[in-house]
């Protein structure tokens, strides 16, 4: 069937929901990966409900057009960029909480609604969701699903997959499937809730999420500002605290680059030339106590640290964190990469990515979710595509993650920009067992085909 047929059957069915418009079709193309398709795709169709979504997969099916699933586009990894021949189905339209119930400590969502947006209604009630991604102010909550993100709080509240207890999904051929359950407990049959999480939208459409919520922690919120000499010896002081015992809620990293780029971005004082930062946050009714005796560390790893119980500082401190990516973009387009490896080893990263720089002459600012081993290694160069010497120096930057005990990705997915390293993770079962699943899920290959795999 050739292209207008499938225009036609998508208007006749869907109306104004359907996109053509040359901006509509150039914006999925990309996403904050800085990569663009080659061509531009055959439609966007912004669905509003379940059904759009079964309609959109049931025409694909028919005339075999390819279909990629896209939230808000915030997506690090080129995991929802639409290109030629292609159908792009954005879920942003579908942003109703259908639920939140207390007692049971759930609420039900459709994918479109923003994480902020969510969590700014539950905090009106006393509740917030755990799920803290440094995009959540414009990530969809179906998006964070759909790619595993992480964030902030991760250490001590868990990621994205900790927090999904159901899910609705469509599948390729337009079949609604339900998995999971309301329960706190529930292990009937193989876990497709979890396989769901994460699977970047090659085996199903999500259309609706069960997630746990939490109410808002009681007590203080300590927020500690350290400073170390070097990097290597502020994430050995990170890793000292995860020994130590005590779980603060945030712990995060700046190298000494990184944190010139966000001041220069944010207009802040220029920091003392070679210094890394941390940022550290403790909560509940013993939040104070345990910021004590997280300070007693840092001095004793050779930094200087001071702690803040007050709101605005602790909030300011985390919008300079937050601001690390944007500040970026000021030097060139940014390859934004994404490691965890063991926390114990955090140290020997950081050490490994200066090899690294001194290896390929280049410079890498990088920051770390020092309290799970997440790192975010980044890549700035001019123009629109990778140059050669990036892609070798990101390749060591993988081959170091996975030979110190870690993964290629914590929390971004694979997208198009790591699939060509996915079997050096995986291995050679693994990694065919999982084109079997897929197959299983999407015999004709109709969804977001090219990613991933």
């Amino acid at each position: 069937m050739t292209t207008p047929t499938v225009l036609d059957a998508l208007r006749d069915a869907l109306g104004d929901a359907v996109s053509t418009t040359d901006a509509v079709l150039a914006d999925a193309r990309s996403d904050k990966s800085g990569h663009v398709s080659d061509a531009p795709p055959i439609a966007v169709v912004s669905a509003r409900s379940i059904e759009d979504v079964q309609t959109v997969m049931r025409i694909a099916t028919a005339t075999g057009t390819p279909v990629v699933t896209r939230g808000a586009g915030t997506g690090l990894a080129g995991g929802a960029l639409g290109g030629a021949g292609e159908i792009v189905l954005s879920t942003l339209e579908m942003q109703r909480v259908l639920e939140i119930n207390e007692p049971d400590l759930l609420a039900v969502v459709e994918p479109g609604i923003i994480n902020g947006a969510f969590n700014d209604l539950l905090l009106a009630r006393g509740l917030w969701f755990a799920p803290d991604p440094a995009s959540r102010a414009i990530s969809t909550v179906g998006g964070n699903i759909a790619t595993g993100a992480g964030g902030l709080l991760c250490a001590k509240y868990g990621v994205t997959r900790d927090a999904v207890l159901a899910l609705k999904v469509v599948l390729a051929d337009g079949r609604l499937i339900s998995v999971g359950h309301r329960s706190v407990k529930g292990v009937t049959g193989l876990d497709l809730t979890s396989l769901m999480v994460g699977s970047e939208g090659v085996l199903g459409v999500i259309v609706e999420a069960t997630v746990r919520i939490r109410r808002v922690t009681p007590g203080t919120v300590a927020t500690i500002a350290g400073y170390f000499p070097s990097v290597v010896s502020a994430a050995e002081a990170t890793a000292a605290v995860t020994a130590s015992g005590v779980q603060p809620s945030i712990m995060e990293l700046l190298d000494p680059v990184a944190l010139v780029a966000v001041h220069r971005y944010l207009q802040l004082p220029t920091p003392t030339s070679g210094e890394a930062h941390v940022v550290i946050q403790t909560d509940g009714p013993n939040a104070e106590a345990e910021a004590a005796a997280i300070l007693d560390v840092l001095h004793a790893g050779g930094g200087r640290a001071e702690m803040s119980t007050d709101h605005a500082t602790g909030e300011h401190l985390l919008a300079v964190r937050r601001a690390l990516h944007p500040s970026l973009e000021q030097f060139g387009t940014p390859l934004i990469e994404d490691v965890s490896v063991p926390r114990s080893q955090l140290a020997a990263m950081f050490t490994a990515i200066g090899e690294i720089e001194r290896r390929y002459g280049i410079s890498i600012p990088t920051v770390a979710h020092a309290g799970d081993g997440n790192l975010h290694p980044n890549f700035v160069f001019e123009g629109v595509e990778v140059p050669d010497l990036i892609w070798q120096a990101a390749d060591d930057l993988f081959t170091t993650a996975l030979r110190l005990g870690g993964t290629l990705t914590g929390e971004h997915g694979i997208g198009l920009l790591k699939k060509r390293w996915l079997g050096d993770e995986l291995g050679e079962d693994q990694l065919a067992l999982q084109h079997g699943i897929k197959r299983l899920f999407d015999p004709e290959n109709l969804l977001n085909p090219g990613k991933m795999f």
